[in-house]
């Protein structure tokens, strides 16, 4: 009977013995795990920051966009940039120490209300008007109730002239994005009273990536560009090798609208051509209470 349960010990014992053993393997790994973690924090602290302390959350500026079509094809791969994040700790700043146009609602607006797969022209401006209450985030339009400037106004005589649109009395063209209208403007933000103040901070790269994939991933769009900052924009329509309308002019604004701008018809010649490529023609008369 001893010599039984001698025999019979020893297995438990040594059993114990590797249950024991593969214990305190297992907490020595923790250890392993903690000394890398603390050698990566270590090493990524000696890495200099892509943007300041002052930047804002991650994500912040990008919460602003949220067309999937158009995240999809480049927004989501641009926000992950340097430039981009340098842009929004940027506007972080200008938010909290200025008055920045439009509000930040409004400042992905011709990406949000209209689909890539929507679009049938693009019409390029450069920053959004800085006065107060008139930028929307769409380029060339106003708020209702707010005077229309001078290049609006300009747009809408060569509307009358060329397809014998009524002027009304506001500066919303919220009607035309809704048609398919992309109103782009190259910098999508700018400081009260302050033009161009938000240029060469980002924007223009990231509205060329855009002109750029859209004129890749579709055809047989029209693209208006009046002025030379709107031409610039070309070869980007040019590289993506599918068929386009480019019309060119002089700016409508009320410096150079009569060195080319009047008389472009370029608002029939749209409709021409989306007629031509069984696509509905756009609806340029903005209604009014009244018109002018």
């Amino acid at each position: 009977m001893t010599s039984n349960a001698k025999r019979k010990v020893a297995p438990t014992q040594k059993s114990l013995t590797s249950f024991f053993s593969t214990k305190k393997e297992k907490k020595e790994e923790p250890k392993k795990d903690d000394e890398a973690e603390k050698e990566n924090i270590k090493t990524t602290a000696t890495k200099s920051p892509e943007i300041s302390s002052s930047a804002p959350p991650k994500g912040e500026l990008e919460m602003l966009f949220s067309e999937k079509t158009w995240l999809e094809i480049f927004a989501e791969n641009e926000f992950q940039k340097s430039y981009f994040k340098q842009l929004s700790a940027f506007l972080a700043n200008e938010f909290k120490t200025q008055r920045v146009f439009p509000p930040k609602e409004h400042i992905f607006r011709c990406f949000n209300t209209l689909p890539i797969d929507k679009v049938k022209v693009v019409i390029i401006g450069q920053d959004p008007y800085h006065d107060t209450n008139q930028a929307m985030g769409l380029c060339f339009s106003v708020n209702k109730g707010i005077k229309i400037p001078s290049s609006l106004l300009n747009m809408y005589k060569e509307l009358k002239s060329d397809l014998n649109c009524r002027i009304p009395t506001h500066g919303d063209l919220s009607k035309w994005q809704s048609q398919g209208i992309m109103m782009l403007n190259t910098s999508l933000t700018v400081r009260a009273h302050n033009a161009n103040s938000h240029s060469k901070k980002g924007w223009e790269q990231f509205t060329d990536k855009a002109i750029e994939k859209l004129a890749k991933a579709r055809k047989n769009i029209v693209f208006l560009l009046w002025g030379k900052n709107a031409q610039e924009k070309e070869k980007l329509i040019k590289r993506s090798g599918n068929e386009h309308l480019v019309l060119k002019s002089a700016h409508p604004s009320g410096l150079s609208a009569h060195r080319g701008f009047f008389g472009n018809k370029h608002f029939s010649q749209t409709n021409a051509y989306l007629k031509k490529n069984s696509i509905e023609p756009i609806d340029w008369q903005i209604e009014s209470a009244t018109y002018r």
